[in-house]
């Protein structure tokens, strides 16, 4: 199937992937290197070609904050050699003390924005993920997002995703925001 996406799109285009619930739900980044080398390896056909973004590490929303076991967890994991970020859906992790551990390992916060819940702009790593995940946005809040996305990407990567869901109103934020981007 990799094999498939990266024929059919763009030379250009990069992948990103979302870690299996096995490791982010069930195992709670417990214990999970095998599941993490086997996504590894899975993706060997994105990386050979040169084509991977990053894999984000969504925990789930009652996981609080356990910082040995994500310092543990990404010192395994570092074998895997994976870009990594980490979206924290429980307050609890949004501290000093984890963006630390994320900058020693070179592992993004994942800053998401949803209804519920507004990560800090705190960058961890040599390229910024964003998650845009509010029911809507406004002009004013796209031109916020695109400024944000100029400042950031002066800096290094940036990797960027709108909700996707069943009405086409993240997809056509995308558009908007990228058509912004490519034309100052």
């Amino acid at each position: 199937m990799l094999k498939d996406w990266l024929a059919a799109s763009g030379a250009s285009f990069r992948f990103s992937f979302k870690a299996p619930q096995r490791i982010t739900h069930i195992l709670r980044l417990r214990d999970s290197l095998d599941a993490v080398l086997a996504l590894s390896r899975a993706l060997v056909p994105v990386v050979a070609a040169q084509r991977m973004g990053v894999v984000l590490f969504q925990l789930p929303p009652n996981f609080k904050a356990d910082v040995p076991r994500l310092n543990s967890f990404l010192v395994d994991a570092k074998t895997s050699r994976l870009p990594m970020a980490f979206e924290f859906r429980h307050s609890t992790w949004l501290c000093d003390e984890v963006y630390a551990v994320l900058r020693h390992h070179r592992v993004a916060l994942c800053v998401a924005e949803s209804d519920d819940l507004e990560t800090p702009d705190v960058v961890t790593a040599p390229f910024t993920y964003y998650r845009f995940r509010k029911s809507g946005y406004s002009p004013v809040q796209l031109d916020a997002i695109e400024n944000i996305l100029r400042r950031r990407s002066a800096e290094g990567d940036v990797l960027a995703y709108f909700k996707h869901e069943e009405q086409p109103t993240g997809a056509a934020c995308a558009v908007d925001t990228l058509q912004r981007l490519r034309h100052p």
